[in-house]
């Protein structure tokens, strides 16, 4: 099974259990104490070899965990869920589970997720109307992330699930190119 896979298989399965009606976490919440569990593992190479190499006993791995997640006041919930990680050698894939749990998470909340790349940093304006416009075009509710790409020369690049919505000079400098191409 792919590593893609597998953080999707463990994604819907935390998915279910903190979408459900009477779940006593959100899945917001399990994403943000997820991430902070991941910042300590990347924080400490000594931690992440412990918890993943096969000569320290699973006993003694629950414990690490159960501690750190007293510490980061973790809820019992995501304890389990890293319990089970451990259990089954999957800590080193809690990246991409916490990627695809939001991917899910989103979707069962009834959102989509936009990619939008600018030349420059968009102000609150700026991201309020570009994601309202997407949100008409794409048909969804959206959350966006907004990143800057420096290889843009100006106008924002946006993607949505597999669609690219191509707002950006490069882009429509090739476009004009392509144009001009058909018409010789």
């Amino acid at each position: 099974m792919t590593l893609s896979a597998v953080a999707t298989r463990y994604a819907h399965a935390l998915a279910d259990v903190v979408t459900a009606s009477n779940s006593p976490l959100r899945a917001d919440d399990a994403i943000a104490q997820l991430r902070a569990f991941e910042a300590v593992l990347r924080s400490s190479p000594a931690l992440l070899n412990a918890l993943t190499t096969p000569a320290v006993p699973v006993a003694r791995k629950r414990a690490v965990i159960g501690r750190i997640g007293y510490v980061l006041e973790l809820a019992q919930i995501t304890r389990n869920f890293l319990y089970v990680l451990v259990d089954h050698r999957r800590i080193t894939s809690l990246s991409p589970i916490i990627n695809s749990l939001e991917l899910v998470a989103e979707e069962r909340q009834g959102f989509g997720r936009a990619e939008v790349s600018s030349a420059a940093e968009l102000g609150e304006d700026q991201k309020t109307a570009l994601r309202s416009v997407l949100e008409q075009v794409s048909g969804k509710r959206l959350r966006a992330r907004y990143a800057v790409d420096n290889g843009l020369i100006g106008g924002v690049v946006a993607r949505i699930g597999s669609t690219v919505y191509d707002g950006s000079v490069r882009g429509r400098l090739e476009s004009l190119r392509h144009r001009m191409r058909a018409d010789s």
